[in-house]
């Protein structure tokens, strides 16, 4: 019996964001492979030319960095994004005094951004 054709998933998108947040993370390719027990060419090649991952690599990667795997594979996210996953971590981490200074910024960056008509940013 033939194979049924399938366009297969570009996993491009995938593996910059894996690079970003590891880059972001200021870990080493090296210390992210020895970790996981990975070659350092299949992480490279993960992220730079979007090989397909194992399942299993996929979601120990998505977990490690907190990509969420939504903005990848829904053309509507139901979740939230990489970008709030990430933030949620750095909440997570802060005392009082750094919830208060973030909660405060946050009200403010909200006020100015709805006394701008159309999302537009000052010069």
């Amino acid at each position: 019996m033939a194979k049924r054709p399938v366009p297969r998933y570009d996993f491009k998108a995938f593996g910059a964001a894996i690079k970003a947040a590891r880059l972001e993370r200021k870990e080493s390719r090296k210390k992210v492979c020895d970790e996981m027990y990975l070659s350092p060419r299949y992480l490279a090649n993960i992220e730079n030319k979007g090989q397909h991952p194992s399942l299993q690599i996929f979601f120990e990667l998505m977990l490690r960095y907190n990509i969420s795997v939504d903005q990848f594979l829904l053309e509507r996210p139901i979740g939230k994004d990489t970008q709030r996953r990430q933030l949620d971590v750095l909440l997570d981490g802060m005392g009082d005094n750094g919830l208060r200074i973030v909660t405060a910024t946050a009200k403010e960056i909200v006020q100015i951004e709805q006394a701008q008509p159309n999302g537009q940013e000052d010069a």
